[in-house]
């Protein structure tokens, strides 16, 4: 986000070239210091040029193994976080926000310590915590919300990476579905360590224009994750894909483009995103034929 301290710059004019990632979530969890060097190999053999690092728990993995696989693989890291139970910084006792910043800051040390621009989730509330709020309570917990998060911001300024908050679907969390509450909630933080993180699966779920919900986010969009809209590989879905990387282009983000599923293999994970049938022949197979759709976007063919 040029312009902005501490904020990325994931900013160009025209036509751009993106690295296209895909998370690790696609074939394992949680990601640790074992079985993060296979996976890493996997995926550099596969062909993408990125790869999201999920740190579900401080001391999973640590920066040496990341740094020493990324030297064998040329991959570009992304360090992405999960609000699991116990994660608040809103409506929470003081003992979950400390918690939650605290892990935050681990995340963000992490990033730093091994390249990634960004550290990118739904850092608000545990996802799948869900409750009614008035208007008034709303902004109540906006207010709260970047009390709690100004700390975190900070420390992300002073490391040179940039939260990057994603909204979620309303059966996920109900504090900020939408880019339009991300802004209202974030409001002064955005462009000073924190910015935006937007997923093509909540978005087609909650915005009633896409096009028009990644112009409102505009310089403040840090990272974008990709898949179907069943939560599968991209491509062959209903998606607007070509109208979708246009109105990336239109507002000049030149980040990854990183494909966010999940294997039905994994009971916890399975689970916590709602993945209750195999998505693909393989997991193997949805990364392929998803970098494959990806990459002849990129290239303004469709396959």
């Amino acid at each position: 986000m040029a312009g902005h301290a501490g904020s990325g710059t994931n900013r160009k004019e025209g036509s751009v070239e993106r690295p296209i990632g895909i998370s690790t979530w696609v074939w394992e969890s949680p990601l640790t210091d074992s079985n993060l060097p296979g996976l890493l190999g996997k995926i550099a053999a596969l062909g993408f040029d990125a790869v999201e690092l999920p740190l579900e728990n401080v001391g999973d993995f640590t920066a040496g193994t990341v740094l020493e696989s990324l030297a064998g693989t040329g991959l570009k890291p992304f360090v992405v976080g999960a609000m699991a139970p116990g994660r608040d910084l809103v409506a929470a006792d003081p003992a979950s926000v400390e918690r939650t910043q605290t892990y935050l800051s681990a995340c963000i040390t992490l990033a730093g310590s091994i390249g990634s621009p960004t550290v990118c989730g739904p850092f608000y509330a545990q996802t799948g915590r869900t409750w009614r709020m008035s208007t008034e309570q709303r902004r109540d917990a906006y207010a709260e919300l970047r009390r709690n998060l100004r700390p975190v911001a900070d420390l992300a300024q002073e490391a040179n990476v940039v939260l990057g908050i994603e909204p979620l679907n309303r059966y996920e969390t109900s504090l900020v579905n939408t880019v339009d509450q991300a802004l209202d909630a974030l409001g002064p933080l955005l462009g000073n360590g924190v910015g935006l993180a937007l997923d093509s699966y909540h978005l087609h779920i909650e915005e009633r224009s896409v096009a028009a919900a990644v112009r409102a986010a505009g310089e403040h969009l840090v990272h974008v994750q990709v898949c179907g809209n069943d939560r599968g590989a991209p491509g062959g879905d209903q998606t607007d894909w070509n109208g979708f990387l246009q109105v990336l282009d239109e507002v000049g983000y030149a980040g990854p483009l990183n494909i966010e599923s999940f294997t039905v293999d994994n009971a916890a994970i399975a689970v916590a995103a709602s993945i209750w049938r195999p998505l693909a022949p393989s997991q193997d197979r949805l990364a392929e034929t998803g970098l494959a759709f990806l990459r002849s976007l990129r290239r303004g063919n469709q396959p």
